[in-house]
């Protein structure tokens, strides 16, 4: 028989994935990050937007709270730390708190071999992809641990960690690397109540694949014929992997990259 207080915090989960929570998202004003802000608002969720480009994510927000949700938002640049802490010491000066964060904000670069890619692209997509992630989590810990007390953090990583990346070399690799900071955190802040885990999206139809596409014509084609569900996926559908890793309905989930690729490494 079940220790009731093992179960507690799946039993008392509210009928919203995320009701009564404050959520951060970086990337959301647009692609995977904008559809994430959306639903973890209509799960019930106070949400605040981060990314850099400010009409965006004010069109995001705006259409959140158009819908009955609560959203605001914050510019930030990922590769910068000053911009990356007042963006989530903002969460907690708006909403008072901070209970989950997800870390979706990304650049990719220039589809090929990794002996063609400029030293200057390769800084930039470590300042973002991974050093900008760092950045978030440890801000996001500090303001977890100072105010909500236990929580859950995603991070967006990628199928393309998970094998070898011909194509995307160094993004495959700086995202391979959060998946080891997902583990490092998630065995840190666990004995805490925060909870650490990434999603590993396939090719999805953002605004980045499509510019993947136009410097990689059937792209697409290559990789959804591969993929059990032959499709790509939309960003509402690794949204949806998100939320409920952050929510309370995962409470015994923490460590892993849970793949959301239609079954292409399977």
């Amino acid at each position: 028989m079940n220790n009731p207080q093992e179960t507690a915090a799946y039993q008392t989960a509210p009928a919203g994935l995320l009701a009564g929570k404050v959520a951060f998202v970086t990337g959301a004003g647009r692609g995977i990050g904008a559809a994430a802000a959306r639903l973890f608002a209509r799960e019930g969720a106070r949400v605040l937007l981060a990314a850099r480009t400010e009409d965006q994510l004010k069109a995001v927000s705006e259409e959140i709270r158009a819908a009955g949700g609560t959203a605001d938002h914050v510019v930030c640049d990922l590769a910068d730390g000053e911009s990356v802490r007042a963006a989530v010491d903002r969460v907690v000066d708006r909403y008072g708190r901070l209970d989950v964060a997800f870390n979706n904000g990304a650049t990719i670069q220039h589809p090929g071999p990794l002996d063609g890619i400029p030293e200057d692209d390769f800084d930039q997509i470590y300042a973002v992809n991974l050093k900008g992630v760092w950045l978030a989590m440890a801000a996001e810990v500090a303001a977890i641990r100072a105010t909500a007390k236990a929580g859950a953090i995603v991070n967006n990583s990628s199928v393309g960690s998970l094998r070898a990346n011909a194509e995307l070399p160094v993004y495959g690799a700086m995202k391979r690397a959060v998946n080891s900071l997902t583990a490092s955190a998630a065995a840190t802040y666990g004995p805490e109540g925060i909870r650490v885990n990434a999603i590993a999206p396939g090719f999805t139809l953002t605004e980045m694949t499509r510019a993947w596409e136009a410097d990689s014509p059937g792209i697409r084609e290559r990789i959804t014929a591969s993929s059990p569900l032959r499709r790509a996926a939309a960003p509402e559908e690794v949204a949806e992997a998100a939320a409920w890793l952050l929510s309370d309905r995962s409470s015994f989930v923490t460590g892993t990259v849970l793949r959301v690729d239609g079954g292409a490494l399977a």
